[in-house]
């Protein structure tokens, strides 16, 4: 029986930036690991406010409370003053969280989320997108690794705190998000229409293929995440699974511990996994107490493989001779832990800590991880969706035209050219869709036709047929496969 998790995602959570490498340890007055013995912060410092700079923060607040115009909330206060000290470390991982947000912080590493489906960080004063989780709202919706979010239903979220961008785009269910955003690359900004959902996300998915290569996909680290991909995997072996694919494209990470106890599945006993540094340079390494798998296997990864998800790539690629194939990822190499029990009102500082490094020593962040074959995904499938606002016709020329020949060409029909010019040719396989649609066969993409179009789409990058990374593994798996059998 699979264990289910329900995500629900009205944006609080997920929006937090966990896609965090996370060390969990039990840090209540003094440092120590926790029962999970990540080694790490063998001691923390204990040293506060010298006197004279409690004094200075005292002397701001005072004169705050004493002659600003408006009564003050002093808690607010408080909670700016630590909001100022993390954003001066100028790292995106590091943050404050209040009570309510370090609850959903929490809920998230357990295993369930809030939020549209999007993972986030903060930099440079924007919200940048780590990675959409796959079938959230905002994956279907077209939400990219890398977009910045530049609003939220016309509020801006630009030089915004992390905790407060997200209390914009939180929402119930079933209400809807529009969110403009800045794509690398696009000349224009993007607009996203998103409706908030509760989704049944499993953090593992398996299945296997008729040539008897097993799929493994892993959207995320959860806690609960190496119970069930053991599962999974073993079930996979008890058919007679020959080789495997490892699929972790658009996963943000999670938590160390868990992505370590996976890659022991593949990694031979005493080589490297990752190998942890901390400021003063000293190295933790974990080495494997698994075994290698008789049968090859492959990674899938992209643009919005990060952390936890770069160290399985890292690990098995140098320490168990796994074939990496996609695109590179995204390059996040640091380490965070949680101090939730200091504060003692419920709130937490989420700090980075350390780096991680690869098995050979690569510190990958910033860079990220290069495949072993570089294999995209087609055009269609980073398609932007359409502006409702305006229709397209004839002698146009714009972005938007060219991402409807992108469409139409995805979902079978055939513009001659996807350069952003609307020609006759292009308005004959528009009429030809609309035909099909039962939609009025004028030629023009008006809103209707639009969403028709991206509806179509969608179902095409759905389609495992289509998966272009997903068949090169399955293909180069089957290779190995019977490289093996005749090398028998």
């Amino acid at each position: 029986m699979k264990k289910r998790t329900v995500l629900f995602l009205v944006m609080a959570s997920m929006l937090c930036g966990v896609m965090l490498t996370m060390v969990f340890m039990q840090l209540p007055n003094t440092a120590g690991p926790n029962a999970g013995g990540e080694g790490l912060l063998a001691s923390i410092s204990k040293k506060g406010l010298e006197q004279e700079e409690a004094q200075k923060l005292g002397t701001a607040l005072d004169i705050i409370e004493s002659n600003y115009y408006k009564d003050v909330d002093r808690d607010k206060l408080l909670d700016g003053a630590i909001n100022g000290m993390m954003e001066s470390l100028g790292d995106p991982y590091s943050n404050y969280m209040g009570k309510v947000t370090a609850e959903h912080f929490e809920e998230s590493i357990e295993g369930s989320f809030s939020g549209i489906g999007a993972e986030v960080s903060s930099v440079d004063g924007n919200v940048e997108v780590v990675s959409p989780i796959k079938n959230s709202p905002a994956d279907k919706a077209g939400i990219r690794a890398k977009d910045v979010i530049l609003s939220v239903n016309g509020e801006s979220l630009q030089g915004l705190e992390l905790n407060a961008a997200v209390a914009k785009i939180r929402g119930p269910k079933g209400s809807k998000a529009v969110l403009k955003v800045k794509r690398p690359g696009a000349a224009e900004s993007i607009e996203f229409v998103i409706i908030r959902d509760d989704v049944d996300l499993e953090t593992v998915n398996a299945r296997l293929e008729k040539n008897g290569v097993g799929v493994i996909e892993i959207t995320q680290f959860s806690l609960n995440t190496g119970e069930r991909f053991n599962q999974e995997l073993k079930s996979l072996e008890d058919q007679g699974m020959k080789g495997l694919v490892i699929d972790v494209r658009n996963n943000p990470g999670g938590v160390l511990s868990v992505v370590i106890d996976i890659a022991e599945q593949f990694v031979p006993k005493d080589k490297l996994i990752v190998q942890v540094e901390d400021k003063d340079g000293k190295r933790e390494k974990h080495p494997s107490k698994g075994d290698s798998k008789p049968y090859p296997v492959v990674l899938l990864m992209n643009k919005g493989s990060a952390s936890a998800s770069e160290i399985l790539a890292g690990a098995l690629q140098q320490s168990a001779g796994a074939v990496l194939i996609g695109d590179h990822s995204f390059g996040k190499g640091t380490v965070q832990t949680s101090f939730d029990k200091q504060f003692g009102d419920g709130s937490l500082l989420k700090v980075t800590i350390a780096k991680w490094l690869t098995p050979n020593g690569s510190w990958i962040h910033e860079k990220g991880i290069e495949p072993d074959q570089k294999v995209l995904q087609p055009d269609y499938f980073s398609a932007a969706p359409l502006d409702k606002k305006k229709s397209l016709k004839y002698d146009m020329n714009n972005s938007d035209v060219m991402n409807a020949q992108i469409m139409l060409e995805a979902v079978g029909f055939k513009p001659g050219r996807k350069d952003g010019y609307f020609d006759r040719a292009t308005e004959k396989a528009v009429k030809d869709f609309q035909s099909k649609h039962k939609l009025k066969s004028d030629g023009v993409v008006n809103a209707a036709t639009a969403e028709a179009l991206e509806a179509d789409l969608i179902k095409s990058i759905q389609d495992p047929a289509n998966d272009t990374q997903l068949k090169s593994g399955i293909a180069e798996v089957v290779k190995e496969i019977k490289s093996q059998a005749s090398n028998k």
